[in-house]
């Protein structure tokens, strides 16, 4: 019965926290944007190719992959004026087609806020302008890279949001693109634009921990980095943020999305989750094929332990000195928090390096530790 107090009492403090009682912003109920994409009901009844056309809600990546492998260019072409927000968002189409599919989606909305994801220069792979709005960009050439990474966000980033002035280096596509160039080969000196892992500083368990593989320079343009804001973040820091309601929601996209890279003949991902985002990592992980998984600025992943995630992918996490998410009590409690700290001996992941982190958003920051070693993870030198 004391312990059952305990535990109540806790919860009780995890969520007048996460309440604002610590001075964190209070957010907002959010609805979660599920299901298939706008303009599913016209796909559903377009006969024009003699067939059905796999349904978005139930058709496998790797069905629609198939789909796709059959039609010439003309119907290729077509469907993608047709039905764009379907093939921009159709886990499984060829990676070209859904670029040019949420080029036209970007443009058919008419909103300013959107307008700059329609540039010619930028690599969108999902756009739904449903509810806050939900993205994904490419930074590197999906195609043909030999590794690929994908980074998760947390709370307080949507379409809008995606790639928005502020701090440098944080935000979806700030951290994306840091990431990108903290991957490309050294300058003349040996240094790299993330920063460096020390030699010799390789423990087992940890980037301090693993091992680099000799010689292993990675050609230019063999890492893409996919900036993933696919699901319906908490806003603000309230009770959505505490519980994991919109995370389970998020879980299945992410997964439907990784199956979508394994159908179009991606490599295996890396999982780069921050702060929320490693919420929606925790309930995704054994239904992905992810190499890594790295949980950042974790407030917990759903789980007690890295195997209670029930994945073959390696498991890491890292929390800077600095970070607020410190201050999160790690309970579970009728829903209410997101149980066991990542970062925790006893939760068995490997740690990387963020002794030189500052605050919650500073982990992708050029010249930190912790750059330098998820450079070394997207690029699989560590095993």
């Amino acid at each position: 019965m004391r312990r059952f107090g305990r535990t109540l009492v806790t919860a009780t403090l995890a969520v007048t926290v996460v309440g604002g009682t610590a001075g964190w912003a209070s957010g907002e109920s959010q609805s979660a944007v599920t299901g298939p994409p706008p303009g599913t009901a016209a796909w559903r009844a377009d006969t024009a190719y003699g067939r059905a056309l796999p349904d978005p809600a139930t058709a496998t990546p790797h069905e629609v992959a198939r789909f796709f492998a059959g039609l010439d260019d003309a119907a290729r072409s077509a469907l993608v004026r047709n039905h764009p927000l379907v093939v921009g968002n159709l886990d499984g189409a060829p990676v070209p087609l859904r670029y040019e599919a949420n080029r036209l989606a970007v443009v058919a909305t008419g909103e300013a806020r959107y307008a700059s994801l329609a540039a010619p220069d930028r690599r969108i792979l999902a756009f739904d302008p449903r509810g806050r709005g939900q993205v994904a960009e490419v930074f590197g050439d999906l195609e043909h890279a030999a590794h690929v990474s994908v980074i998760v966000p947390g709370s307080d980033n949507d379409a809008t949001s995606h790639d928005a002035r502020r701090a440098p280096h944080t935000g979806p596509a700030g951290m994306a693109r840091a990431l990108r160039t903290a991957t490309e080969p050294p300058v003349a000196d040996g240094s790299v634009a993330g920063g460096s892992v020390a030699a010799g500083s390789m423990v087992a368990g940890s980037v301090a921990a693993g091992s680099v593989a000799a010689g292993s320079v990675v050609a230019a343009g063999s890492v893409a980095v996919i900036a993933w804001t696919g699901y319906t973040t908490p806003v603000g820091v309230g009770l959505d943020a505490a519980d994991g309601r919109l995370a389970a929601a998020g879980a299945p996209r992410l997964a439907r999305f990784t199956a979508g890279l394994d159908a179009v003949g991606a490599p295996d991902p890396v999982l780069f989750c921050h702060s929320y985002g490693s919420v929606v990592c925790g309930l995704a992980a054994r239904h992905t094929d992810a190499a890594d998984i790295v949980a950042l600025g974790s407030p917990g992943m759903r789980a007690d332990t890295a195997d209670d995630l029930r994945t073959g992918a390696r498991v890491w996490a890292g929390r800077g000195p600095s970070d607020w998410i410190a201050d999160v009590p790690n309970v579970s409690f009728a829903g209410i928090g997101h149980g066991a700290d990542p970062t925790s001996a006893a939760f068995g992941a490997r740690r990387v390096p963020a002794a030189d982190v500052r605050g919650h958003a500073g982990y992708f920051t050029p010249g930190t530790q912790s750059l330098a070693a998820f450079a070394a993870i997207a690029k699989g030198e560590v095993r």
